[in-house]
């Protein structure tokens, strides 16, 4: 019976590194699938608030006219100004960190005329940068950026006045 316990407790012995290997060599795996999922939840989570701002800019576009409590940040008061202060993170409204420059909210007039009836698209675009974490320090390519682009066409509730100067929008042919 002691011979069985000395040799189990050799056994024990020679393998007691073995899950400490083991654990160090799955260690970096598992830190970037965990890193991963959250930089996509990231990437999503603004998607979702850039499709929410270009509903809002179509919509304040359609009426021509400003969101009732506008941001005093904007100097000159136009709605793409008041959509980009209105977005959720300064990385969003400002850029910097994951999101190349701040939000592009353009506007374009599908038929060229500024009618009533008539559709309006409001588009909201940034750069998304996929594992900056990865991509910025340690320089490793193959992972690109992303072209968060969302648009939302409502129709015109209101003839569309240039001169008011609230949005500029960009000619049939380009939208």
């Amino acid at each position: 019976m002691r011979r069985i316990g000395k040799a189990f407790s050799r056994n024990v012995a020679r393998e007691s590194g073995q899950a400490t290997v083991e654990f160090a060599l799955i260690l970096p795996v598992l830190l970037f699938l965990l890193l991963a999922m959250l930089d996509f939840g990231k990437a999503f989570n603004y998607w979702i608030d850039e499709t929410h701002l270009a509903t809002s800019a179509a919509r304040w576009a359609v009426v021509n006219k400003l969101p009732q409590a506008s941001d005093p940040a904007c100097g000159t008061q136009t709605i793409m100004c008041q959509m980009q202060q209105q977005a959720d993170t300064a990385e969003l409204r400002n850029g910097g960190g994951s999101i190349s420059s701040a939000l592009n909210v353009s506007f374009c007039l599908p038929t060229g005329t500024g009618n009533v009836g008539d559709p309006i698209r409001a588009k909201v675009t940034s750069t998304y940068h996929w594992l900056n974490f990865l991509t910025g320090p340690f320089g490793i390519a193959g992972f690109t950026d992303k072209t968060i682009d969302v648009s939302a066409t409502m129709r015109l509730e209101q003839k569309y006045d240039a001169a008011s100067g609230l949005m500029k929008y960009t000619a049939a042919a380009s939208c």
